[in-house]
């Protein structure tokens, strides 16, 4: 299996609702580094598992709707729990649209699966992966 990783980052505010985040609830900010990972069996007719220049590109469009935002007054994440895990899930959920939607060439339908990993500081960090 081939894999082919791509970097960048967010800056964000945001609150969390439930007793168990104690000081978390209140308003706060939060920078991610944010790995978005590709993997495929095979290379496309260019040795390519896709172009790392597309996949930085959709992933910055996918990141600039949310950088430097208060993610608790984005339509799109009301009633949620904005967490490191669930945003994750949320970049992986746009990575696979655009996939899907052939944003990333012709060469990306051989992707089976794409990894989001957050980093949100050297000591702790969560991902999600599975099918785009």
């Amino acid at each position: 299996m081939y894999s082919l990783t791509v970097a960048d980052h967010i800056m964000v505010a945001h609150s969390f609702k439930g007793e168990e985040f104690g000081p978390a609830q209140r308003v706060h900010g939060a920078t991610f580094v944010v790995e978005a990972e590709f993997r495929a069996p095979r290379l496309d007719r260019l040795n390519l598992l896709i172009d790392i220049a597309a996949a930085r590109v959709e992933l910055r469009k996918i990141l600039d709707a949310i950088d430097y935002n208060n993610l608790d007054t984005l339509p799109e994440f009301a009633g949620q729990n904005t967490s490191t895990e669930f945003l994750c899930s949320y970049i992986h959920g746009k990575l696979a649209e655009a996939i899907r939607e052939g944003r990333f060439g012709e060469g990306a339908k051989s992707v089976q699966m794409i990894k989001v990993l957050l980093r949100e500081s050297p000591l702790a960090w969560a991902a999600y992966e599975a099918a785009p």
